[in-house]
């Protein structure tokens, strides 16, 4: 009788746990299931196909016109810059700079031979900033640079004995707060809106106090945009650079505009050019890919409802949204487990399911952020009319296009998708000359020399007409009826009929 019970009693254990295993296996089938049908969401809620790169970059370029001609009609606002010039690459000398970043700055000495030559005799460091220093006040900060600025100069000149002296280029990585500040004036404004001329020549003559007291032979005259920086390497180049694109942390763009449709550019300047700070990051248009997790990540930061389109491709933002996706389907599809683990520090605690699932999210979010910066950069080209005959050569510079491959080649497929071979030679796509933060030996090359011919009128007369400027608003207006695009073709035809559409056949990814 004992016996009978023991094996009943076996037996019954050996069926619960048979049951529930299968409902265990079923269990984690569903989950699977849930997870793949999410990240199918995602990936379709992130899809960028060809027509949507065609509508944003028709938006941004709608933008580009109402923000130059009436700022008041639009929320999105670029900056024309009005007292800078771009080199013409006959500059040559011995030349410094200064890169600022957030937490560090690269000093930089290099000798520029002119626009055939490379750079040469190029010497860099780079220093960290202490956290009293960052949290102190700008005049600390620049003290700072200017002490450790005179010990590099001291060391270069002992191989170089040229004392140096002139302009010295000065250039910021991210974007400074040019705005009204309640914690006193002087006090570091790490914030999230570029720095404008007014501000960037008021700290210069702190900085240059600074350079004074150590002894410096140096000035600046301004402090700019790194991404303006990027640009002067690229004229001095090439007379065909027309933008350059900073893609980091955060992300901008600067362009050359025929003076003629800027309205307060000026009779002196009418025919000829302006720089324009794009600051594309505040760009939003209802046919960017915004996703659930976009609007999340947004109204939970420090500026909701501003720079939409920086949220969705600066690399402070990427890393970001990945997290979130995969929160969720950790929490709905225990795909780290039971837990949700608070850093995944184990190694090999992923199966490769999980991995390749956590890959695919992340370059579902590359993948979006390379191909609308791809289509704002087509943009650029459209409203300038340089993409059907006209070589345009653009400079991106950062550590997200130069140090993630994926990134950078899925920007350039983008350009090519959008334009086809033929027209997307047109547009040529350069990493920054110098590298990083290099742009501020340009700066102080441009400074250095004071040129009256900076710019070329005929160039902008030949190049932009105000006929073509009409065919754009035409093109403009016929792209917006013809919302669906369902083939190359409709992307062909509406290009053949504008003043700078690119012809190519539509893929999408």
């Amino acid at each position: 009788k004992e016996v009978a019970v023991a094996t009943v009693a076996t037996v019954s254990t050996v069926v619960v746990a048979g049951v529930l295993l299968v409902r265990w296996k079923k269990r984690d089938e569903r989950r699977w299931k849930h997870s793949q049908r999410m990240l199918r969401k995602f990936a379709n809620d992130c899809a960028t196909p060809v027509p949507k790169l065609w509508h944003v970059a028709f938006d941004l370029v709608s933008d580009m016109q109402t923000s130059l001609s009436d700022q008041s009609q639009t929320d999105y606002v670029m900056v024309p810059l009005v007292t800078s010039s771009l080199p013409s690459g006959t500059e040559e000398g011995l030349y410094y700079g200064v890169n600022l970043r957030e937490d560090n700055f690269l000093m930089m000495r290099a000798r520029l031979r002119g626009k055939n030559e490379p750079i040469t005799d190029f010497d860099r460091e780079e220093v960290e900033i202490p956290h009293e220093v960052i949290s102190g006040t700008y005049k600390d900060l620049f003290d700072y640079i200017a002490l450790k600025l005179a010990v590099f100069i001291s060391i270069n000149t002992k191989t170089n004995p040229m004392t140096p002296k002139g302009k010295m280029g000065f250039t910021v990585s991210f974007p400074l707060h040019d705005g009204p500040s309640t914690a006193g004036a002087n006090v570091i404004r790490w914030k999230s809106f570029p720095i404008n001329e007014a501000a960037g020549k008021e700290l210069a003559k702190d900085f240059n106090e600074a350079l004074e007291k150590h002894g410096i032979d140096l000035r600046v005259s301004t402090l700019v945009d790194a991404t303006l920086g990027d640009l002067a390497g690229g004229r001095y180049y090439h007379r065909d650079c027309v933008a350059a694109v900073t893609l980091g942390l955060a992300t901008n763009a600067v362009y050359v505009e025929s003076a003629q449709f800027i309205p307060n550019a000026g009779d002196q300047n009418k025919f000829g050019e302006m720089v324009i700070d794009m600051r594309w990051g505040n760009f939003n248009t209802t046919h960017l890919p915004i996703t659930q997790f976009d609007m999340a990540l947004d109204s939970e930061s420090s500026n909701p409802g501003f720079r939409i389109l920086e949220k969705l491709i600066g690399g402070r933002y990427l890393g970001e949204v990945v997290r979130r996706v995969l929160l969720k389907m950790a929490i709905e599809t225990a795909l780290f487990g039971e837990t949700v683990p608070a850093k995944l520090k184990t190694p090999y605690i992923l199966s490769l399911a999980v991995r390749e699932t956590v890959a695919e999210v992340c370059d579902i979010v590359a993948e979006r952020g390379a191909r609308l910066a791809g289509a704002c950069i087509v943009g650029i080209m459209k409203k300038r009319g340089r993409i059907n005959d006209k070589k345009s050569v653009v400079i991106i510079e950062g550590g997200l296009y130069e140090h993630y491959r994926v990134f950078r080649n899925l920007l350039h497929s983008s350009i090519w998708e959008m334009l086809g071979g033929a027209l997307a030679d047109n547009v040529i796509v350069e990493h920054a000359h110098g590298g990083s933060g290099a742009g501020a030996i340009f700066v102080a090359a441009t400074h250095s020399q004071i040129r009256h011919d900076s710019i070329d009128p005929s160039l902008s007369q030949n190049e932009f007409k105000v006929d073509d400027h009409m065919d754009l608003l035409s093109d403009l207006a016929s792209f917006k009826e013809a919302d669906q695009m369902e083939s190359s073709a409709a992307i062909s035809d509406h290009s053949d009929s504008s003043d700078g559409g690119g012809d190519g056949e539509e893929s999408k990814k």
